[in-house]
């Protein structure tokens, strides 16, 4: 290894290291140490549970809303969210074990409203939990939206626009997004 790349890798890993502690001081709960690029986690720290061996790259987003609560967002062990990608959690969102998260998606519990004679802005959220289950690939730029469960082993393709629960092992693609039929 040459001695750029070893100073480039020290500067990250210190990087990371710092980003742990600063992250862990203002209440984000830590499980282990998790490798941090240059992230936002902008308020409600101490919503937010990461387990050890998680990854998240160059800027990841997790962002919290609505009333303060233990565990309304959870990242397990082993995964990794690549970059640009926000999650948006207002009621509750848990991304289980051995993830991948493609670059630049968004995962939200939540959307608005649209009661007649109110304005946009006045609009109450609608929030229903979201889980993706463990070993599930998502590819870059999927969106996945309120009340949607994602089952173990599942395979999210890049573009798709998840609006209903993914079944175990299933790929699913498209806008929205719809399970491919098994051809045997």
């Amino acid at each position: 290894m040459s001695p750029l790349h070893s100073l480039v890798r020290f500067r990250s890993a210190t990087g990371s290291r710092f980003r742990n502690l600063w992250f862990r001081s203002l209440g984000v709960r830590f499980d282990g140490y998790v490798w941090m690029r240059r992230v936002s986690i902008p308020r409600q720290w101490s919503d937010i549970t990461l387990e050890g061996g998680t990854a998240l790259d160059e800027g990841v987003v997790l962002l919290c809303s609505g009333t303060p609560h233990d565990g309304k967002l959870i990242i397990r062990t082993g995964t990794y969210i690549n970059r640009f990608t926000i999650i948006d959690a207002s009621e509750s969102i848990e991304v289980g074990e051995n993830c991948m998260i493609g670059p630049n998606s968004y995962i939200t519990d939540h959307d608005h409203a649209h009661e007649a004679g109110r304005l946009v802005s006045e609009q109450p959220l609608v929030a229903k939990p979201v889980r993706i289950g463990n070993d599930v690939w998502i590819g870059a730029g999927v969106i996945i939206l309120k009340g949607v469960n994602i089952g173990d082993g599942a395979i999210i393709g890049a573009g798709s626009v998840v609006t209903k629960d993914v079944s175990g092992g299933a790929k699913a693609v498209g806008v929205p997004a719809r399970e491919l039929a098994l051809r045997i």
